[in-house]
């Protein structure tokens, strides 16, 4: 007896690689079209170059954004601003430079809130920083250092969050408790919403552009 037969299976798996959403078109207009934002864009991409070309030093920092959602989902928000560098900001460098009286390596901590009032030299601290909508509490997101280029300095910072805010506004800071330390660098932008369980990935980039 002889017993004969065909088993055939078929069928097609397809994988598909899920990557970062970009922000709604509303918001990256609303941002784009923010004075603060314009000016930063022109100083980045035309006064700095310029400038270097003419043998000046100039420093301009960069703040991207990207949100993690509760859901694991990432918005990529892309460069959202590139000001302002604050007086006491330089001020804090000159001391450093001058007598060690300071320590230049401290600003790496990450402060957000929910201020809207446009960036300015004058800046000591953030409009209005978010506290208890942070996790944990009244504690800035600590920066993860590198240096992407021979003239550039990085600092990822993830701020995690419990409630729900419109963050609009971030500075780095020389401390890691809110209500303290010395301001860097404040960028404001377009509000972007977040809620329990989400967070925040800031990327502050400064950039020296030697004179040559």
């Amino acid at each position: 007896m002889q017993a004969g037969g065909v088993l055939g299976g078929g069928g097609t798996l397809a994988a598909k690689k899920i990557g970062a959403q970009k922000a709604p078109w509303a918001w990256r207009i609303k941002n784009a079209l923010r004075p603060g934002y314009l000016k930063g864009v022109i100083a980045f991409h035309l006064i700095r170059p310029f400038a270097a070309w003419w043998g000046l030093l100039v420093t301009i920092g960069a703040l991207d954004v990207k949100v993690r959602r509760a859901d694991g989902t990432w918005i990529d928000y892309g460069t959202v601003g590139y000001r302002v560098i604050t007086t006491a900001g330089v001020t804090f460098l000159r001391d450093d430079w001058n007598a060690n009286a300071q320590d230049f390596t401290t600003f790496n901590f990450h402060g957000c809130g929910t201020g809207n009032t446009a960036e300015a030299v004058g800046d000591t601290a953030l409009v209005t920083e978010s506290t208890t909508a942070l996790n944990p509490d009244s504690t800035r997101a600590t920066g993860t250092r590198s240096v992407p280029s021979s003239t550039s300095f990085a600092s990822v910072g993830t701020a995690t969050f419990d409630a729900t805010a419109a963050i609009t506004e971030h500075g780095l800071l020389s401390q890691a408790a809110t209500g303290g330390g010395t301001l860097w660098d404040r960028t404001v932008f377009a509000a972007i919403n977040v809620a329990s369980g989400d967070s925040i990935q800031f990327t502050y980039t400064g950039t020296l552009s030697g004179g040559g």
